[in-house]
């Protein structure tokens, strides 16, 4: 699993960090990935509003927001919570905005981006986020933590 490393981690936002820092926190071990079973809402109120959850579908591959926190819902005007990710922003698979996704579920690693927003956030001009596996069996990604900060 790919770390980052604490110099990486103090050029990231506040947020993004504490999230990061939470979600190493609650790995079983070192050999297996946390699952959505070892995550507790209450031991990050501060940063739910930002928190994204999406559960990971395969066969085919596929990814639904289980989770769409307040800040998401105030940037884009609506909530996606339930919704495909496909379905609520079209050119999410057309446009290989998915790869990010897949990568998280295949390689099982962290991926953390500051930088321009994407196609579905048009009155913004940065993002920062961090995405991070989890796995119910420890090894098999079914969902993914993500938390957004708009600029």
């Amino acid at each position: 699993m790919k770390l980052y490393s604490e110099q990486e981690r103090q050029l990231w936002g506040e947020k993004n960090r504490a999230l990061y820092e939470y979600w190493l926190s609650i790995h079983p071990d070192q050999n297996t990935l946390p699952g959505r079973q070892h995550l507790d809402p209450m031991d990050i109120p501060l940063l739910l509003p930002n928190i994204w959850l999406v559960d990971v579908e395969s066969n085919p591959i596929r990814f639904r927001f289980r989770l769409f926190g307040t800040a998401h819902y105030a940037a884009m005007n609506r909530d996606c919570t339930g919704m495909w990710i496909d379905e609520a922003f079209p050119d999410f698979t057309r446009s290989g905005f998915d790869e990010d996704y897949v990568n998280i579920v295949e390689t099982k690693m962290p991926d953390y981006r500051k930088g321009p927003a994407s196609y579905h956030i048009p009155n913004y001009k940065t993002i920062e986020r961090i995405m991070l596996p989890l796995a119910e069996n420890g090894s098999d990604v079914n969902m993914i933590l993500a938390l957004t900060v708009y600029f």
